[in-house]
Formats: C-alpha cells, structure tokens, sequence
C-alpha cells in the first residue's frame, strides 16, 4: 500500500497516480478476498450456503464444487511461488531496484510468506475433500 501513494520506502519517492493506487489497491483488495475464501475449507460455510443467502441458504455445496477450483488455484499459486521464489530474493541485486534497504526486507518477507499459499491451500484442499467425501 505505500507505493500506491508514492513512498518509496526508504528509496526513491515515486509520484502516486491514479493508476498506481487503483492497481494497487485493487490486488490488495482480490487477494485478501480470495484468502478469506481458503477460510470455507474449514468453515461450516463451506460446506453448506450460509441461510442470509437468497434461494440457496441451507444447501449442502457439492465437493467438487469447492475442490476442483481450490486445487487449481493451489497448482497456480505453487507454480507461481516457484517463478517468484527466484525473482523475490534477488531485489536490489542483480536486478538493480532502485529501492533501500527497508524495502528489500518487507519485500522478501511478504514474498517468502505468499510462497508458502500454493502447498498450503493444497493441504487445505486435500483435507477439505477427504473430510467431505468419506462421509
């Protein structure tokens, strides 16, 4: 969020622009959604539409419904964290960003912890769907 209204970290101070903060603020908001999402692997919600829903509160949500896009995104972010695994430890190296040293530590850390969401939402998902189907 603080390169979206152009604090550079220690750095170089890039001027925000509209662009910037919608792009930004944006990936922020549909990756927090989409965590928030791994939570109805392990909520009652995830099992059953909850009843405040119109005509589909109470309905039992089938498995594969919740497995099968679980698992690809699982696949995705694991492949992902393996391109980024690379790239994300080498800031202000070899690629030359402009940024401090402040930035390159909340950098690798936010990267290094967004690595670890492909294999855990996998183990969220195998659990989700050996739970739901030997019933």
């Amino acid at each position: 969020m603080p390169i979206a209204f152009g604090y550079g970290m220690g750095g170089e101070v890039l001027p925000p622009s509209p662009w910037n903060i919608s792009y930004v603020v944006g990936l922020s908001v549909t990756s927090e959604a989409f965590a928030l999402l791994s939570f109805g692997l392990v909520r009652q919600w995830g099992e059953v539409v909850p009843t405040w829903v119109p005509k589909l509160g109470g309905r039992r949500i089938p498995p594969f419904a919740v497995s099968i896009p679980a698992t690809i995104s699982g696949l995705f972010f694991t492949a992902l964290m393996v391109h980024w695994a690379f790239g994300a430890f080498r800031l202000g190296g070899a690629d030359g960003f402009p940024y401090a040293e402040g930035w390159d530590v909340l950098a690798m850390t936010v990267s290094g912890l967004f690595t670890l969401w492909g294999p855990l939402l996998l183990a969220l998902t195998f659990a989700y769907h050996r739970r739901r189907c030997s019933r």
